[in-house]
């Protein structure tokens, strides 16, 4: 007999999967290929109180991944909101941050910006003017110091499967230790039970910040390729750009040089702010 269940943490070919009575079972998939990931709804056939095999995977309703020009990496399924995590330190671009809302955008996800580490206040003003052309944009911002006071995030996460996600050393960590408590301890309990103690930074792990939210926590990023969308679903993620998609005089506009083109004369109008358009036209030329 199966029993519905899902996967909060994957190793390889090696899967904890949690079932509806909280019990977390240490699973294989049935057949050589798998593509599981944190999140994912899944039906296992127990073998015993420990081990089971996955049978089958559930249809997704989203799912994140990255990609370049020869692999792809898949990140998580499920999710409803992307938490992108940056800090005063250590220095962060925006880069990070537009591929990741152009991912969550292209998977009608939601985005919450966390900045981190705010106590440091001669810091503090340089970090928020990176972030304003998103605040202007509509995105959440949310300031906080996770050394301090967590909470104003766990109000964020409710009703919510929300991955965790930014570049190494903007406390990502600290975060979910503040908000549970005993995942170190649970990390530790699974590293054990694979004969490896690293998956605290190579893996990604799901928590259960409060009987109403799910959060997974991703290993810090470097980079967050995009090739796996196209140039135009590229701007239709650009949420300044799409009142202007398809306004243009010509149809395959690439909203470059071309005359006519709705988006440059929003631009020259100052309705769109310059670095978004250069990354814009950054990413449509790394993918072409």
């Amino acid at each position: 007999m199966t029993v519905a269940g899902t996967v909060v943490a994957a190793y390889g070919r090696q899967y904890r999967v949690e079932l509806a009575d909280g019990a977390t079972v240490l699973c294989v998939p049935r057949g050589k290929k798998s593509e599981l990931v944190c999140g994912d709804s899944v039906l296992v056939l127990k073998l015993d109180s420990e081990q089971g095999v996955i049978e089958s995977l559930t249809a997704r309703q989203s799912l994140l991944y990255r990609s370049d020009s020869g692999r792809e990496k898949l990140i998580a399924a499920n999710v409803t909101q992307i938490v992108i995590v940056v800090a005063t330190d250590p220095p962060f671009t925006d880069e990070l941050i537009t591929r990741c809302i152009v991912a969550a955008e292209s998977q009608g996800i939601g985005v919450l910006i966390v900045l981190n580490k705010c106590d440091l206040a001669d810091r503090l003003a340089a970090a928020a003017a990176i972030l304003a052309p998103y605040e202007r944009l509509g995105y959440r911002v949310l300031r906080l110091t996770a050394r301090q006071d967590a909470s104003p995030l766990a109000e964020h996460l409710s009703h919510h499967l929300s991955l965790l996600i930014g570049q190494s050393g903007m406390g990502k960590s600290t975060l979910i230790n503040a908000l549970i408590p005993d995942a170190r301890a649970r990390t530790r309990e699974i590293s054990h039970a694979l004969h490896s103690g690293k998956h605290t930074t190579t893996h990604a792990r799901l928590y259960r910040p409060s009987p109403q939210s799910a959060l997974i926590d991703s290993p810090g990023l470097t980079a967050f390729g995009l090739h796996h969308l196209s140039s135009d679903e590229i701007a239709e993620a650009f949420v300044e750009l799409r009142p202007l998609l398809g306004s243009c005089r010509f149809r395959n506009c690439r909203h470059d040089r071309e005359p006519d083109c709705s988006v440059q004369a929003a631009l020259s109008r100052g309705e769109i702010d310059p670095r978004r358009f250069a990354a814009f036209r950054a990413l449509c030329t790394e993918i072409d």
